[in-house]
């Protein structure tokens, strides 16, 4: 089916709210030459609330209107015959998948498509075998409730969770895998480690790890939540470099919420443990996982339609974009802000930077801050709290302008001084 990206008129529902004015398009003072210009159909190809300064495209995304409209077809044809769809529908999500593959550089028969990271790193966790004693390795730049989970599965097993502390500022590479392997051990079974970490946006499962770590015989489960749609993603031979591969699509890759997929390198292949059982259980890999009865499979079935509306914009160009509008951010936070910048992975659509020292440093003073800036800014963010200073994550995406990071750069500066 075609998706013509560039004929779509915005239709946002209800009666969003005017625009704020624009503040000064000044940045520091300088001529704003680092500020990458809008791409063509960023206006057009979204129904987000212009009332609203959506700087935090990393958590949920937001599906193009060609996409919510190519899903909306999906579900009437559903609902027209929900009795030939489900009836051809492990045929359709089999082809989906196939199309997902190509677009990752991967076999079909490596893949399954399933709803989000979380849901993959619970099914790696739960095929790997563990015993008393046995440790898990996460750090604590990982996904809180990815790291809930291995928890919850070591406790299960009689196994402990060891979590590998980095620090914020320590540069990536090779500083971040000494700390890692340092932490192995000859009980170490399973490490789950960050692509892209989600709270810092910075690299930690790179493939010169995951070969050290497969080395040591240590099973490797990476959460590249981020990954799909953000980076170039080659997922042919094995799953990535590592044993389990998990990336959202519905983040970076314009496919509806939820979906994502799961890359099984081959020994593990059999051993996979759906979390649910069905009728195409007996199927084996990819099958049995992806199978669930009367399960609402339209954004599977609909994200191939968004990776061919990236390539239609030009994913490297869209990346290039994105990467240099988020350093742009990033670089205004700093300068205007006064905040610390954390180290950054280069072409990927998201920056961090550390709020100064008892700013956000629990829980409860995260979402509070999050909430401060949604009510005073009109600006959606991710605050992770850290000791001696929470951290704050700004994505860039096609729809976002660089007034939109002017305007939190100078009302943050005002909200954490007060």
């Amino acid at each position: 089916m075609s998706h013509n990206i560039w004929m779509v008129e915005m239709s946002t529902p209800g009666n969003p709210r005017p625009a704020p004015a624009r503040p000064d398009a000044r940045t520091d003072g300088a001529d704003g030459a680092d500020r990458p210009a809008p791409l063509r159909g960023s206006s057009t190809l979204f129904t987000l609330d212009p009332g609203t300064a959506h700087l935090n495209h990393g958590s949920y995304g937001a599906v193009p209107v060609p996409v919510q409209r190519h899903q909306a077809r999906l579900r009437a044809e559903m609902e027209r015959d929900p009795d030939g769809f489900f009836l051809e529908a492990p045929d359709r999500i089999g082809r989906a998948r196939a199309e997902v593959a190509a677009a990752l550089g991967g076999d079909p028969s490596r893949l399954a498509l399933i709803t989000n990271v979380t849901e993959g790193v619970a099914i790696a966790l739960d095929s790997v075998p563990l015993g008393e004693r046995d440790q898990v390795l996460v750090t604590d730049h990982g996904y809180g409730v990815v790291t809930r989970a291995a928890e919850r599965r070591a406790t299960e097993a009689g196994a402990v969770v060891r979590c590998v502390r980095i620090s914020p500022h320590a540069p990536d590479g090779e500083a971040v895998a000494e700390r890692v392997l340092a932490a192995v051990t000859p009980r170490t079974k399973v490490a789950v480690l960050d692509l892209v970490t989600s709270p810092t946006a910075r690299a930690v499962a790179t493939p010169a790890l995951l070969a050290a770590l497969r080395s040591r015989g240590v099973v490797t489960v990476v959460d590249a939540a981020h990954a799909p749609g953000a980076l170039p993603v080659d997922l042919g031979g094995a799953a990535g470099g590592a044993d389990f591969w998990v990336g959202n699509l519905h983040k970076w890759a314009f496919a509806p919420r939820a979906a994502a997929v799961l890359a099984v390198d081959r020994p593990w292949r059999p051993r996979v443990r759906p979390l649910v059982f069905s009728w195409e259980h007996d199927r084996g890999f990819p099958r049995r996982v992806e199978w669930r009865g009367t399960f609402d499979y339209t954004p599977w079935l609909a994200a191939p339609a968004g990776f061919a509306l990236l390539n239609r914009i030009g994913a490297e160009q869209l990346r290039a974009h994105n990467d240099g509008l988020a350093a742009h951010g990033q670089r205004l936070l700093v300068e205007r802000a006064g905040l610390r910048a954390l180290p950054e992975l280069p072409g990927l659509g998201m920056r961090a930077v550390r709020l100064p020292p008892g700013v956000a440093e629990q829980e409860h003073a995260a979402k509070a801050l999050m909430v401060a800036v949604r009510r005073t800014l009109d600006t959606r963010i991710a605050v992770r709290p850290w000791q001696g200073g929470g951290v704050l994550r700004i994505s860039a995406q096609l729809y976002n302008r660089p007034e939109e990071y002017l305007r939190l750069a100078d009302g943050l500066a005002r909200l954490v001084t007060r």
